[in-house]
């Protein structure tokens, strides 16, 4: 197990290295300059690194001194498109900024790199250290995948994690997962309306598009509560308006974005018909025409139920049973991480890194302008990463060994 010596030792260089990405945030698939950083982070370290052949990933793989099979780590690495309003003396001074804490996963991700590669000849096979981006819409997780990351190590891993930082909701330094479902899968919503503009002094002359976009974005919420069950969650959000340019002039068309997040396979398809339909009468009613389009975005992150119980064993014993709570119900976020635990076994990890002095419930939420991480926390987030990504192996090891001297008993 890494000492709080061995990690504390660590806490310095994965503050300067975080905040270093976080003053420099960059969006999307191709990250150039955060990609360098990670670089030489792990400049020095007994790794095979692999750059991504059309997009910003790093693949970085150590091997164990033992045989054995591979267990990955992700961490995602891109910001989003948000002006920052926290004041930190570290802040991006552009309108970008990493307001979802993947700057602290990616410090994080370069600890446990460094944790692991000193005990490299204790490990009992391979880890592979994921650095992923396009987390934030662009589907890296599974460009990565078509990259051959699960095939980095030779072979797929037979277990997966990763841990997600959130500035509110949680205590501070707390861990927190569950089995099943952890956060929700998502759809992308976008309804163009088109009608027939005209003068603002004549709307009956006009088929009002903007009045019409109202009538279906307030008829919208209602639909929850007659398609999905009490006991049951989906959320239904609309995110972006856009119609017009001047307050005396009807429009032709107007636009209304949102997203639908849902955890199983019958409320999204419960939700996508209601959506469509719902738009499709207020259209007939205000006499426009109404073109619904709903793209799948995520599909829900799943934890298996063994790696689950894995997460709360490693962080209970390693930080004290204080720091480990377990997730009453699922998160309606979502998270693309969902693409590798539909393939492999293993868990997406919470943490708590609301500011100690800030009230959880109060501080404000990942995809704030003003949210703030608390980086102290960084170096027990690599620990934490460090030794469950050893611990599966140990585990991994003895089921071989008990395996073999079965079938030895049996001959």
């Amino acid at each position: 197990m890494p000492t709080s010596i061995e990690s504390q030792a660590l806490q310095e260089d994965l503050v300067r290295l975080r905040r270093e990405i976080h003053r420099d945030p960059e969006l999307g698939l191709d990250l150039p300059r955060t990609r360098r950083r990670v670089l030489d982070a792990l400049a020095g370290l007994p790794l095979e690194v692999a750059v991504g052949r059309e997009i910003g990933s790093v693949t970085a793989v150590l091997r164990g001194g033992r045989p054995g099979p591979a267990v990955l780590l992700r961490g995602d690495m891109d910001a989003l498109p948000l002006a920052e309003l926290t004041g930190v003396d570290y802040a991006a001074r552009t309108e970008t900024m990493h307001a979802c804490g993947h700057d602290l996963h990616t410090a994080m991700l370069v600890g446990a790199a460094h944790l692991l590669s000193r005990r490299r000849e204790r490990l009992s096979g391979d880890v592979i250290f994921m650095f992923q981006p396009g987390e934030e819409g662009q589907d890296g997780a599974a460009r990565m995948i078509e990259e051959g990351v699960l095939e980095a190590a030779g072979a797929p891993p037979i277990a997966a994690y990763a841990i997600h930082v959130m500035s509110a909701r949680f205590p501070h330094g707390v861990f927190t997962t569950r089995r099943g479902a952890v956060l929700a899968g998502g759809d992308l919503l976008r309804v163009t309306v088109r009608g027939k503009g005209g003068h603002g002094s004549a709307p009956h002359l006009a088929r009002d598009t903007i009045a019409a976009a109202a009538a279906m974005i307030g008829a919208l919420p209602g639909l929850l509560t007659r398609t999905v069950a009490p006991q049951d969650t989906a959320v239904l959000t609309i995110g972006a308006i856009h119609a017009g340019s001047a307050g005396n002039v009807i429009p032709d068309s107007t636009e209304f974005r949102g997203t639908l997040r849902w955890h199983t396979p019958q409320i999204r398809d419960a939700l996508r018909a209601g959506v469509s339909g719902v738009c499709r009468s207020i259209a007939h009613a205000f006499g426009v025409d109404a073109e619904t389009h709903i793209t799948p975005y995520v599909s829900p992150t799943v934890n298996d139920d063994a790696e689950a119980d894995l997460v709360a064993d490693v962080a209970a014993e390693l930080h004290g049973p204080h720091r480990y709570q377990e997730l009453a119900q699922p998160l309606c976020a979502g998270e693309d991480f969902s693409n590798i635990l539909d393939r492999v076994p293993g868990a997406m990890v919470l943490l708590g890194t609301c500011p100690p002095e800030a009230d959880p419930a109060t501080a404000p939420d990942i995809h704030s302008p003003y949210a703030v991480f608390d980086d102290a926390i960084l170096s027990d987030g690599a620990s934490f990463l460090a030794e469950l990504a050893s611990r599966r192996l140990e585990i991994a090891a003895s089921s071989n060994v008990i395996a073999a001297q079965v079938l030895s008993d049996t001959v």
